[in-house]
């Protein structure tokens, strides 16, 4: 197995020895005194950090017609601290009944918490081996997004799919719910008949005549990486250990999109070491998936969103693939500390589109990053604890902590890493901290302490330049924010400036740019653009007809604001087929606060709404619903 054939007997040891003690004793920092507290997670109702979870083994029945899933789910523990109970969390999760080592037993549920669902108790003893619970997910499954027919790519069977991050495992699973701890897990899954399921997993790639599926992660990982996706999927292999599954309708182009990815993970492991989860592959989901991406181990689950014909929107692949290094080889041990997921996996993701397309093309990614982030802290505000690396997210929901902050502040810090250090100096600190930390679960603090034992020693200087606290424990965007060179965007924002004096587009000096300089000429835009320079752009460009869906939701607020009504029946189209949320609250939103705009958008909603994951039905509720 190719694992074990490229990390030997070391990582052999890792898998043995990983564990989830996310309550450990923390090294307090020398760089910031530490509140032991932090190291708590609290968004976890389980006991994990006193009952070590070893393995579960899921046996469910998918049932889509009922929209539901029954069945068990077979925890084997470690109670070496010799707890009286098993506490598990849970969320509109109906228990049937309980087996503790084969013989029922007594177990009560807590009253719901807001955000966190229901504790699961169940007595053990200090002997206690296994648990096994019975058990059916409810309507209200936060986790689960069930698909009729006409809202997938085909239209002509169902689907479902899960979306654990960040604590939504809990509501198809009973389970000890936080990225700290870590499991094996195999399942049974058994599915309608003609339909195929896939999982975070060894997968399959055909349908099989019996509708029953076995799977196997002999690697330990969190719960939030738990994942599931059935319906009427096929399979394209790439190369040796890459491929794309899809629904047959999508699947010719979804694999012409993905073509260089397997160049993307020979990309990735020349720069940080090997793969080590087998296989690679990406699952292209129906059109309401409502995230970019979600690196679920082996088996990325993707938006259909960046299939635009071109290649030119794979830069969220590469993301994705990153995150197999940052975030499911070494995990945040909290919500809290998300930015040593995200901050580390955006950084990688264009240090790998650097090696693909060369350093112009990652300036661009870098300068619209920048911008990503400029706008997250004027809109939180510049002194807003949220726009802290370390968060304080006690008490709230952890999708608080899911903004630019994490993903954009967090890479421009290690991207000043890099910098001051030098990249040299910097990429061997970093094939260093995964190998050292694979399979391990990681705290700001515990980074901190490790970057200043190994990057920058005794180097009061780098220590100096780098400015950690004001990164780390400090408000908005520091002043020593490395910025991107601007040689394709500089030339962007010239034509730009032309238009605006009065240049006709089709004048302009446009032919070779790619979706990131469209994209950057659209931002640049004044609020005030008129009708008739919206018109013209449109003659030229057709942009309200456009593949691209970055391109298109750029647009789309252009047109909201100028009130250019031509574009509204394509935006409308747009919304009723699209359901990621960084495309939607920005439309919604700006409908709301527009007048001549307020009513299209709650019709629009209305109509399109169904069609939405119930995370952006609950956020967009509150901006078009006022809820």
């Amino acid at each position: 197995m190719y694992i074990l054939k490229n990390t030997g007997i070391a990582v052999i040891m890792l898998l043995l020895l990983a564990g989830c003690n996310f309550r450990r004793k923390p090294i307090v920092s020398t760089l910031k005194p530490v509140d032991p507290k932090q190291w708590i997670d609290e968004h976890t109702l389980s006991n994990a950090d006193s009952v070590s979870v070893k393995h579960l083994h899921l046996d469910i029945k998918v049932n889509m017609a009922e929209k539901h899933i029954a069945g068990t789910a077979l925890w084997t523990i470690d109670n070496a601290h010799n707890q009286k109970e098993l506490v598990l969390d849970t969320y509109d999760l109906t228990i049937d009944s309980i087996l503790v080592d084969g013989t029922k037993s007594d177990f009560h549920l807590d009253s719901l918490i807001e955000f966190l669902g229901s504790a699961l108790h169940i007595p053990i003893n200090e002997n206690t081996k296994f648990v096994k619970v019975y058990y059916k997910t409810g309507p209200n499954a936060r986790a689960l997004q069930w698909l009729e027919p006409q809202q997938t790519h085909d239209k002509k069977s169902p689907f479902l799919y899960t979306q654990s991050e960040s604590i939504y495992a809990r509501s198809w699973i009973p389970c000890p719910d936080g990225p700290g701890v870590r499991f094996t897990y195999s399942a049974r899954v058994q599915v309608p008949e003609g339909l195929m399921a896939l999982m975070s997993a060894r997968n399959t790639d055909v349908v099989n005549d019996t509708g029953v599926y076995e799977f196997e992660m002999e690697i330990p990982i969190p719960a939030y990486l738990m994942a599931l996706a059935v319906g009427d999927l096929t399979f394209r292999g790439i190369d040796e250990r890459t491929g794309v599954y899809a629904e047959r309708g999508m699947i010719d182009d979804a694999r012409y999109e993905f073509e260089n990815v397997g160049r993307m993970v020979g990309s990735a492991e020349q720069l940080y070491g090997p793969y080590q989860w087998g296989r690679y592959d990406v699952l292209v989901l129906p059109p309401g998936f409502p995230l970019g991406g979600m690196e679920n181990p082996r088996l990325t689950f993707c938006t259909p969103t960046i299939i635009a014909g071109d290649r030119s929107l794979v830069s969220l692949i590469a993301h994705e693939l990153a995150h197999s290094w940052s975030g499911n080889l070494v995990t945040n041990a909290t919500w809290n500390d998300f930015w040593l997921n995200e901050g580390f996996t955006v950084y990688f993701e264009r240090r790998i589109m650097e090696q693909l397309m060369g350093v112009n093309y990652s300036d661009m990614l870098w300068d619209l990053g920048y911008q990503d982030l400029s706008n997250t802290v004027i809109h939180l505000g510049p002194e807003n604890r949220d726009t802290w690396l370390k968060l304080d997210l006690k008490g709230r929901d952890p999708d608080d902590g899911l903004t630019d902050i994490a993903y954009e502040k967090g890479s421009h810090f290690l991207k000043l890493m890099e910098v001051e250090a030098g990249r040299d100096r910097f990429d061997r600190f970093l094939v260093r901290y995964f190998a050292e930390h694979s399979f391990k679960t990681i705290t700001t603090e515990d980074f901190l302490n490790y970057m200043d034992t190994v990057l920058i020693k005794k180097d009061t200087n780098l220590r100096k330049k780098l400015n950690i606290d004001e990164w780390v424990y400090g408000p908005g965007i520091p002043k020593n924010c490395p910025r991107a060179g601007n040689v394709l965007f500089g030339k962007v924002d010239l034509e730009r400036g032309k238009f605006l004096e009065g240049l006709e587009p089709d004048k302009m000096d446009h032919v070779k740019w790619s979706a990131h300089e469209w994209l950057h000429f659209l931002r640049g835009m004044p609020r005030d653009l008129t009708k008739e320079q919206m018109a013209s752009l449109d003659r030229a460009f057709k942009l309200s007809t456009t593949n691209n869906s970055e391109i298109a939701d750029m647009w789309y607020l252009l047109a909201i604001r100028a009130n250019y009504s031509p574009a509204f029946p394509e935006m409308e189209r747009f919304l009723n087929t699209v359901g990621r949320r960084k495309f939607l609250e920005p439309l919604y939103t700006e409908m709301s606060v527009t007048p001549n705009c307020v009513d299209m958008g709650r019709r629009i909603y209305e109509k399109s709404r169904q069609n939405y994951h119930p995370l952006a039905q609950e956020s967009l509720d509150k901006i078009v619903l006022k809820k």
